[in-house]
């Protein structure tokens, strides 16, 4: 019980500093976040976290791995629960908009962010977000794809174009971040696939 107690308490810590840590870095950005930073924000000891951490790469890595867990959480876990087709792609565009007017995290994004800073940047940080942009247009194409294939988008419809689509009209919105942006962004999806849909649900 004794083990399992500290554990628990390890893993409490280790959630809590890479929260603070995901806040930090839409700030400040990820090559501007330190060991020593996260210590001091949360008022423990550095030293605490070596105990999690080893150097400031591995910290860096573990905060893109609890940025993409919380954008499952937020974004595409949810917008999996409507049905395959064009209200599942809908509906990530929109729970998207709607985490970024939440303001769970003070830089609007954490990918956006990131990807910016790391672009020239050669180097494993870069090739992991290049990896996380890779698996979120596949999975975006794939909801584009299901929303043609369920009937509800015309044949011919280019699923990669949509996706790409999708993902500039998110980053246009959180980049300016404004009410009216984030009701062009919407507008700008639903009026597109009005002009592309068989029967567009009501819920669009």
């Amino acid at each position: 019980m004794t083990q399992d107690g500290r554990l628990l308490r390890g893993e409490r810590t280790r959630t809590a500093v890479l929260d603070q840590a995901l806040l930090l870095a839409t700030v400040s950005g990820l090559d501007g976040l330190s060991l020593s930073q996260v210590a001091e924000a949360l008022g423990v000891s550095k030293s605490g976290l070596f105990a999690h951490w080893r150097s400031k790469q591995e910290l860096q890595l573990a905060v893109i791995d609890h940025a993409r867990a919380q954008w499952t959480d937020r974004v595409i876990r949810p917008a999996l629960a409507e049905r395959a087709g064009v209200r599942r792609l809908w509906a990530v565009h929109d729970r998207r908009l709607a985490f970024y007017e939440a303001g769970v995290l003070p830089g609007g994004c954490f990918f956006a962010t990131a990807h910016f800073e790391f672009n020239a940047r050669p180097g494993v940080i870069k090739d992991r977000l290049a990896t996380e942009q890779s698996d979120w247009m596949a999975f975006l194409t794939r909801v584009a794809a299901d929303a043609v294939d369920a009937g509800d988008l015309r044949p011919g419809t280019d699923p990669e174009q949509l996706a790409y689509l999708v993902e500039s009209l998110g980053v246009c919105a959180v980049m300016r971040a404004t009410a009216p942006t984030f009701q062009y962004a919407r507008r700008a999806l639903r009026d597109h696939l009005r002009a592309i849909a068989i029967d567009l649900p009501e819920l669009i």
